[in-house]
């Protein structure tokens, strides 16, 4: 009798860490726009976005939070310094947290300064037959 458990994927995925500075500090305070913008972007990197909360700091500064099928992404900003930190975590193989990442970037009109990827999780063992 064959099994009803199907895998759904593999435990494994990559965790993308990025700082983007030089960005227009009128644009690191636009909740809205970064609500929008990191979903767009998260979209076109392949992730499917489940929802997208956010949280204004007074006198400034954003935090935006995705949730995503494949897991989570992030934006904390630094309107001040023009600097924001990304955080981009996804699992599976079909979404691309860095391309995420470099898409944020260019929607804000910056380059990341620094991004580091971390391989998470457990890869897939090889069938043998």
């Amino acid at each position: 009798m064959p099994s009803e458990f199907v895998p759904v994927g593999v435990f494994s995925g990559k965790h993308v860490l990025a700082e983007l500075g030089g960005v227009e500090g009128r644009l690191l305070d636009d909740e809205e726009f970064l609500r929008t913008t990191l979903a767009s972007t998260l979209t076109d990197a392949g992730a499917t976005v489940c929802d997208v909360i956010a949280h204004r700091f007074e006198p400034q500064g954003v935090t935006v939070l995705a949730m995503l099928a494949e897991s989570h992404a992030s934006v904390h900003t630094y309107p001040e310094l023009g600097a924001v930190f990304v955080d981009v975590f996804t699992c599976g193989e079909r979404a691309d947290p860095e391309h995420a990442v470099r898409l944020l970037a260019k929607a804000l009109g910056t380059e990341p300064e620094s991004m580091s990827t971390i391989s998470r999780g457990r890869p897939a063992k090889a069938v043998t037959s």
